[in-house]
């Protein structure tokens, strides 16, 4: 572990914290921190990233599931179904020049970018649909409940599958597309979207992980930079009771829109 290492873990605790307040999409920040601050390469740093989401998703989900907003058995199925697309995700990640998959990340911090900034209405909207409909009807106590046909069983495949490769491709947790696909297609209200896709999220950077375990890992790095992530998580909880959602979800976008931007260019004078 070098001194550069040393130096990133403050940004290690910085990402946790903006984990812990947001609830996802702090870690996406890992992998430019790494290789711009710690000097790793970028298919170390999305190694290394990879441990940090993983452990930060299971202690955000045991939170959640405290307060009874994991639905743990959807999760592990949901996470398997992206076996196939991490080992996929993991394998492109071993074949690709370090600058093509940092100019392609670098498109995916625009994205989830562009997520937190509109957010997902439809989403909101079901969710409330799905909390009327769970409630006893009065007069019978029968509770109606909308049950996954096979179009939502289709989609809920694809979605599972295209996750894992995310998380394989570039060691992030995907939830930008996992909460969505949770509450739009399994009708989840969205405490639950969000406790049930850190269950996701942990069964898929895991099985990534182990995909890599055979490669070149900077275990110094990596232990200590998830220790410092993973002290910042808790903290981030606390100070998401003082601050406004709304505040930060636009300062971290704009945050995002700077990295991108920064790790597109250095990605890019790389390439040519």
């Amino acid at each position: 572990m070098t001194s550069r290492a040393l130096l990133a873990s403050p940004l290690g605790f910085l990402i946790g914290v903006s984990l812990g307040a947001l609830g996802g999409g702090g870690s996406i920040l890992a992998v430019p921190v790494l290789v711009f601050v710690a000097g790793q390469t970028p298919i170390q740093a999305t190694t290394t990233s990879l441990l940090v989401v993983g452990v930060a998703a299971v202690v955000g989900a045991v939170g959640h599931w405290r307060h009874g907003r994991v639905r743990v058995g959807p999760g592990l199925l949901f996470g398997l179904l992206g076996i196939a697309g991490s080992l996929a995700g993991s394998a492109l990640n071993r074949r690709l020049d370090g600058d093509i998959l940092l100019l392609a990340f670098a498109g995916l911090i625009l994205v989830a970018a562009w997520r937190i900034i509109v957010g997902c209405p439809s989403c909101t909207r079901v969710g409330e649909m799905q909390a009327l409909r769970d409630t006893p009807v009065a007069g019978n106590g029968v509770a109606v409940r909308v049950r996954p046909d096979t179009l939502r069983l289709l989609k809920l495949v694809a979605a599972g599958t295209f996750v894992g490769f995310l998380t394989g491709l570039f060691g992030v947790g995907g939830g930008f597309v996992i909460v969505p696909a949770l509450a739009l297609v399994l009708r989840y209200p969205m405490p639950q979207a969000i406790g049930t896709s850190l269950v996701v999220i942990a069964v898929n950077t895991a099985m990534a992980f182990a995909a890599r375990l055979g490669g070149s890992i900077d275990w110094g790095t990596t232990i200590v930079f998830t220790i410092a992530a993973t002290a910042g998580v808790g903290a981030g909880t606390r100070i998401a009771d003082h601050i406004r959602p709304q505040t930060m979800q636009r300062a971290f976008a704009a945050l995002l829109v700077v990295v991108a931007l920064y790790t597109g260019g250095r990605a890019a004078a790389g390439i040519w």
